[in-house]
């Protein structure tokens, strides 16, 4: 089955082809980024804008990417070669959503094929089942982690989720850019940014400074605001470099997600643990949930830096492997859909 997936849900604008779930044929990508650094922050309706700007040359550069790779003699061929298409409807910011949720009903009335809506977030997960040669054994545990969501998962079977705790207040990736602004670092997503600078640092000479919130708590709920406030203090003391706060806290975050995380996979016994979301792409993170899941036998599962991020091949994965093929007058975007709420 080849699906033909849109993704919308922020400030990327993306199309992609994906074969059986699991192979991607083509990806095309476009960011508005570059317009929210020089405001600090994603502007709504700016996000919007710009998804009506690129989503038509997106989806046609993406068409055109298949035709090339399987060799089609015309677009007709490419368009015949096409199962389904797939779009998020949520979670993400209504006006960009619609944008791409009305693009996707207008190209399965066109093709005349089923429309898949997709939850965003189930969608981060299966950016592990993409491209990937190693089997993933089922169930697993799954640590969502991005600018909007902290939440630990477990996955009985494609479908079949149960939810075990979340963030009560910020977001990691929240957190991430707030103290990044702290530092001076970064104006706009500055996690990638404050994660560099941990790594110019030789020595933690303030290690245990900052709190590890709710890590020795028997449940599975995260709290980062906490954290933040901790941090902004000892910026305002003046007295540390930025490389060795940023450390410091990237440890005490890495610390909590990955104690919660193992915790999990002990008390359900899960064969495998998964990352999703965008600051699964922090290197500190991967490293330290591999070396703990290694001592206990179980296998670990990353998605490639650039499926961390938002794009429309997890979003045609997630699709096959949940097909859930509706009208396509029937599909709604829905700006604050959660991890387990059905569509």
């Amino acid at each position: 089955m080849i699906i033909f997936g849109i993704e919308t849900s922020c400030d990327e604008t993306a199309a992609a082809v994906v074969e059986s779930g699991t192979r991607e044929i083509c990806s095309v990508v476009a960011s508005s980024k570059e317009f929210h650094e020089k405001t600090g922050g994603i502007v709504p309706e700016v996000a919007a804008r710009k998804q009506v700007e690129f989503i038509t040359p997106v989806i046609s550069e993406c068409f055109e990417k298949y035709r090339k790779e399987k060799k089609f003699d015309t677009l007709e061929d490419c368009y015949r070669g096409i199962d389904a298409v797939a779009v998020t409807v949520g979670p993400g910011l209504i006006g960009s959503l619609v944008v791409g949720v009305e693009a996707a009903k207008a190209l399965s009335l066109f093709l005349n094929k089923p429309l898949i809506p997709v939850n965003h977030l189930v969608g981060h997960i299966y950016g592990n089942f993409v491209n990937n040669t190693q089997e993933l054994l089922l169930p697993a545990i799954v640590l969502l982690v991005s600018g909007g969501h902290t939440d630990l998962v477990l996955m009985k079977d494609h479908g079949n989720f149960e939810y075990l705790g979340g963030t009560l207040d910020d977001a990691v990736g929240e957190a991430y850019d707030k103290v990044a602004r702290l530092l001076g670092l970064s104006k706009y997503l500055g996690g990638a940014i404050l994660s560099k600078k941990a790594l110019e640092c030789d020595e933690n000479t303030i290690k245990g400074r900052l709190p590890r919130p709710m890590v020795d708590q028997d449940n599975f709920d995260f709290s980062f605001s906490g954290l933040k406030t901790a941090s902004k203090r000892i910026i305002e003391l003046n007295q540390y470099p930025q490389e060795v706060i940023a450390r410091e806290f990237e440890e005490a975050v890495v610390e909590v997600l990955v104690k919660k995380t193992i915790r999990a996979a002990r008390k359900f016994n899960v064969k495998t643990i998964m990352l999703g979301g965008g600051v699964s792409a922090n290197i500190h993170l991967r490293e330290e949930v591999k070396k703990e899941a290694d001592k206990l036998g179980i296998s670990t599962q990353v998605p490639p830096i650039r499926l961390c991020t938002d794009n429309a091949v997890y979003i045609a994965s997630a699709a096959y492997f949940n097909n859930k093929s509706v009208g396509y007058e029937n599909v709604e975007v829905n700006p604050s859909l959660g991890i387990m709420d059905k569509l």
